[in-house]
């Protein structure tokens, strides 16, 4: 069984999607989510859906390591997770850590602040004729590592940020159970 662990900061809605899409899955098993924001949503969406939540303290994700070894975690989900991933993350699960982003990148609509409704205030200001989504291997870098996933979808000339928030989650709902197990099973 190839085990994951979701990091989220929010509401928890990808967080959920995904516990719901591996929920008996015979191959992959959501174990725990990890969570940096003791007033996130998705607390207690994770006790609804019967998996370990655990809220670390601010400074502490760098020893969040071991829980991943306690959990026996192969592959880290970032999941609405805003902080940034410390090294000894990072070199421990070194092509192993997916993350989502609501807009195509690269673009100027990546990186740190811009997360949630900034993107896609951003995209409607630069007047863009479409954004989407990007799925993602985590580095160094907020939201530069390797594309795996990516689609596209029309910011129409009435969006509101709202509208293409709503879109863009349609297509987050969809996609990112689905390319996290692609990518999974592929490096197996």
């Amino acid at each position: 069984m190839t085990n994951l662990a979701i990091y989220a900061s929010g509401s928890g809605t990808n967080a959920a999607n995904i516990i719901r899409y591996f929920k008996n899955h015979p191959e992959i098993s959501v174990k725990v989510v990890l969570c940096n924001n003791p007033e996130a949503f998705v607390i207690e969406r994770a006790k609804r859906l019967e998996i370990p939540c655990l809220v670390f303290p601010k400074g502490g994700l760098a020893e969040t390591i071991n829980i991943l070894k306690e959990y026996e975690i192969d592959y880290i989900i970032l999941a609405g997770f805003l902080l940034k991933v410390p090294k000894n993350i990072l070199e421990a699960y070194r092509d192993r850590i997916i993350n989502i982003h609501p807009a195509l990148i690269p673009s100027q609509y990546g990186g740190k602040g811009m997360y949630g409704m900034h993107v896609h205030k951003a995209v409607i200001a630069a007047g863009e004729k479409e954004s989407g989504i990007t799925i993602h291997l985590v580095d160094e870098i907020y939201d530069h590592g390797e594309n795996i996933f990516q689609i596209r979808c029309p910011v129409n000339v009435d969006d509101t940020p709202k509208d293409l928030a709503d879109r863009i989650h349609c297509l987050e709902q969809l996609y990112f159970p689905r390319i996290i197990e692609n990518y999974v099973l592929s490096s197996e």
